[in-house]
């Protein structure tokens, strides 16, 4: 991992912008949206940016940069055209551990701006560390056209409701639970108003959940892409993960995160699986191609589940 992932919280803090030109546009529209307070340090200035600091949202220092502007501030960006110049920048505000970014450099920025998907508060980010940008914005347009367009009023609803919940439900889990029911919902994923949700909110809030332990088997083989659109889907929902001896692999890491992992074996998986189902959990076993666990067509038919074929 080149950089660690990070969002960062701007508002009004301190951030000095060095370049007065186009690339300097493009991240002081992005620091604005941020909140943050910026100033900009060029003897020149882009038509965009002189209309940002004549509606004093930016302060604009006429001069050419020297080595002590960077002090006081909390982030700086080197935005000139003059590569030398950009390396001073980052030398100087590195000796006051100032966090900086030249941009177009990565080897000269103490962090990167990933390609953004914004559906505020709902935010995606997506980087290559610097290496193929162009790959990054085709992953971007994919993404686009997978997240609904609803996504905001989606969090700014479910947000507000956090409290609420929380009188309704004891425990972490139980809330869990409800969420993701609530947002699978039909009418919640073609909802364009409050009210839409808030009808939705009721009528399941009154149900009861009558879900119990789930046992999903699913295959794997040598490549994940080949691993269909159910099973994924299902290995996201699992709230426990049983995996074979030695291959704690790619397949592990497609599961939902905050799932609980652990190893099995042959002699094992029955009174593993038997005990957390117990418990109403999730369960999903990961099943290498060809090299299923001796009983397991016997746990299938005990538990009433099947085994989902990976493609190919």
């Amino acid at each position: 991992m080149d950089f660690f992932p990070v969002f960062l919280k701007l508002s009004n803090k301190k951030v000095l912008v060095i370049g007065g030109g186009e690339v300097a546009c493009r991240k002081v529209d992005l620091l604005l949206r941020a909140g943050a307070s910026i100033t900009l340090i060029s003897p020149q200035l882009h038509p965009y940016l002189a209309g940002l600091a004549d509606s004093s949202q930016l302060t604009w220092i006429e001069k050419e940069y020297e080595s002590d502007d960077v002090t006081g501030f909390h982030q700086v960006w080197a935005t000139t055209d003059i590569p030398s110049l950009n390396h001073q920048i980052f030398k100087d505000a590195d000796a006051q551990r100032i966090w900086t970014n030249v941009v177009d450099d990565p080897g000269h920025c103490d962090f990167i701006t990933p390609s953004m998907i914004d559906r505020t508060p709902i935010q995606v980010a997506v980087s290559s560390g610097g290496a193929s940008p162009v790959l990054v914005r085709f992953i971007r347009e994919k993404l686009e056209t997978q997240l609904p367009q609803n996504l905001s009023l989606l969090a700014g609803y479910s947000g507000k409701q956090r409290q609420r919940i929380k009188q309704h439900f004891s425990t972490v889990d139980e809330r869990r639970k409800f969420w993701e029911r609530y947002f699978r919902l039909p009418e919640v994923e073609n909802a364009t108003s409050d009210e839409q949700l808030e009808l939705a909110f009721q009528r399941l809030l009154n149900q009861p959940d009558t879900s119990s332990g789930s046992l999903y088997v699913i295959e794997t083989g040598g490549d994940p892409e080949l691993l269909t659109l159910k099973a994924l889907r299902l290995m996201q929902q699992a709230e426990y993960v049983l995996y074979p001896k030695g291959n704690n692999d790619i397949f592990v890491d497609l599961c939902r995160r905050d799932a609980e992992r652990e190893m099995y074996e042959g002699s094992t998986i029955k009174q593993q699986i038997a005990t957390l189902l117990a418990k109403d959990l999730r369960v999903c076993i990961l099943v290498p191609k060809h090299a299923a666990p001796c009983g397991l067509d016997a746990i299938c038919d005990e538990y009433n589940s099947s085994l989902i074929p990976c493609l190919g």
